[in-house]
């Protein structure tokens, strides 16, 4: 298991495994920044110690063999693995050059060491100061937030009210700060694998041209070289892609945070004061503890937990509800209190604060307070559409007509489907199409409509369908074989889910696949490769339902599932299953099968 995504949600309820998981990537960053110092400090040796220069290159190669890249999410892709293991790789091929004697390093500082070292200042060092910005905001906001909660609630309403105000925007600024800082530590976390790599490749390709025996070396390397270039390559697309949903995502969620919030039917969490009484002549002391109620049960479980003491996590305690009772300020001297009767402490009333007017209703109904309240939680975010796109005839009629004239009139376009139209005719093409119902106009012919638009307008066609083409309930199952396997099981797997899906999505996929197998065909000439192409249509034929930071790091699985099916179209869409048939049962009484044009021996 990998890095955790860091969920912009998470951002709002600052919750302890939050602050591990940021601490997690923290961590990987300096490791990082380590490795980058250590492999720059190698560099200058080799420059500057040409008569140690077989100890300088055993230690550099060994540095390289012994790092690896960490991951956000479950799984690696095809590309990240190579990408991964080509620094193993590289330290082989270092130890080679040692063991034959005749390496001559030259204009390493332009190829390797400034690239890195400009990576580790502009990005690791840039990581370095938002964290110190990050916890300056958390400080002065929880300083700020502990002493509106002490006020006495017997002041002044305009006090009160000032003194709100301020905190709400400072808790605003500080969550600003924390969405800027997650997304800055995702992006750094993927841009490293590439921005790393890329220095150490052209590096490489440089070295060889100083060695007495370069080129038959460079003639060996080539193959990997050839397909460690398509692999950051596809890993870099991916990350743009990648990129422009999570910032999507975070707009989104700054305009609406509440929606966002992490809650659900079973459980839902965040930050309570909570009284505790002390023996006389004590009274009492509020502490602040992350709480967690499972509504089914009624069990409230609480962890100390204070940012101040270095983010130590305390033990956790669990409580069972019996009632939960509004706290009046004439009763006592704070505001946003619930008073919480507890069933394994009969007699016991336990005393919690809310953070906020908004987090008090929150809790109260959660944990179904007796006081009525305006129920505003539970809305979950929805994208407009303004295109009633069905999966109909009319549909497929347009998908036809779209192909015919992309194949027509733009197969050889240079960055087809990747050229996007103008908006307003791309609306004004599809609302034709579609909404007017309106199919006598024949694009193949028609000097109306230009070919990135009609590219445009199918794209936006298969976006704006109420479900996916390769639908919500199917959409795990086809990211999981992309996550590992050989790729004859990948294609097994792909295959029989795509005949799981309705016809009509199973026709219309099929023409697509077969469409972008024919424009690969042709990528010298439009320079659309089968990973292009998977990199464009991933997101648009299957996407998840929720929008989360993790969802978006499946993105490049989408990708790959969308190249199989174009790589393997005729096998995967055309081909039919049979219902109720798998592997043992085809082989029960032979000792060798043909499946899916793959023999398997028993």
């Amino acid at each position: 298991m990998g890095l955790h995504p860091l969920e912009f949600s998470e951002c709002y309820l600052d919750s302890p495994s939050f602050r591990d998981k940021i601490k997690a990537h923290e961590a990987e960053l300096d490791k990082t920044n380590r490795f980058i110092k250590e492999l720059y400090k190698d560099g200058k040796n080799l420059i500057n110690a040409t008569k140690q220069l077989g100890m300088a290159q055993r230690k550099f190669a060994q540095c390289l063999g012994e790092f690896h890249f960490e991951y956000i999410g479950d799984a690696k892709t095809d590309d990240e693995k190579c990408i991964d293991e080509s620094l193993q790789e590289f330290s082989k091929f270092l130890k080679n050059l040692e063991d034959q004697r005749e390496l001559m390093m030259r204009n390493i500082t332009e190829t390797l060491m400034k690239p890195l070292e400009k990576f580790r200042k502009d990005h690791l060092g840039t990581a370095r100061v938002e964290r110190k910005k990050y916890e300056k905001e958390t400080e002065k906001y929880y300083s700020s937030l502990e002493k509106l909660l002490n006020m006495s609630a017997k002041k002044k309403e305009p006090q009160l009210q000032e003194a709100d105000v301020q905190v709400e925007n400072m808790r605003q600024h500080f969550q600003e700060e924390s969405l800027d800082y997650v997304c800055k530590l995702q992006e750094i976390q993927e841009r490293k694998k590439f921005e790393c790599v890329e220095p150490m490749l052209a590096f490489f390709q440089t070295v060889f041209t100083f060695y007495h025996q370069g080129f038959e070396l460079a003639k060996d390397f080539d193959h990997y070289k050839r397909a460690l270039q398509i692999n950051i390559q596809n890993t870099r697309n991916r990350f743009e892609g990648a990129r422009s949903e999570v910032y999507e995502l975070m707009k989104r969620i700054r305009e609406a945070p509440q929606e966002y919030r992490q809650t659900s039917p079973i459980s839902c969490e965040g930050y309570l004061y909570v009284q505790e009484k002390r023996p006389p002549p004590f009274g009492s002391s509020w502490v602040k503890r992350y709480c967690t109620f499972v509504k089914e049960q009624k069990i409230l479980h609480m962890v100390t937990f204070d940012h101040r003491s270095g983010g130590k996590i305390g033990e956790t305690e669990s409580v069972t509800l019996k009632s939960c009772l509004r706290k009046m300020t004439d009763t006592l001297d704070r505001r946003f209190c619930l008073d919480l009767d507890i069933t394994d402490r009969p007699g016991t009333v336990l005393t919690v604060q809310a953070l906020s007017e908004d987090d008090h209703k929150f809790w109260m109904q959660a944990m179904g307070g007796k006081e009525p309240i305006g129920h505003y939680l539970g809305r979950t975010y929805s994208k407009e559409r303004g295109i009633d796109a069905q999966l109909d005839d009319v549909g497929l009629s347009f998908v036809k007509n779209s192909i015919s004239a992309i194949e027509t009139r733009g197969i050889n376009d240079q960055g087809l489907y990747r050229v996007v139209g103008v908006s307003s005719k791309v609306q004004k093409l599809l609302s034709l199409m579609i909404d007017e119902k309106s199919n006598e106009v024949d694009l193949s012919t028609s000097d109306d409509w230009d070919v990135k638009t009609i590219t445009s307008a199918l794209k936006l066609y298969l976006r704006s369908l109420p479900e996916p083409l390769m639908t919500y309930g199917l959409y795990k199952e086809f990211i999981s074989p992309a996550k590992g396997g050989s790729p004859e099981s990948r294609i097994q797997a792909v295959h029989c889910l795509v005949h799981k899906l309705p016809e009509k999505n199973r026709e219309v996929l099929g023409l697509l696949m077969k469409h972008l197998a024919n424009v690969a065909a042709h990528s010298k000439q439009n320079l659309m490769t089968v990973a292009n192409l998977g990199v464009v249509f991933g997101p648009t034929l299957m996407r998840p339902q929720e929008d989360t930071v993790a969802a978006i790091m499946d993105l490049k699985f989408q990708n790959i599932v969308v190249e199989i099916l174009i790589e393997h179209h005729e096998k995967v869409t055309l081909k039919p299953l049979r219902k109720e048939t798998n592997v043992h049962n085809i082989c029960r009484n032979r000792r060798n099968c043909l499946f899916f044009g793959i023999t398997f021996y028993f």
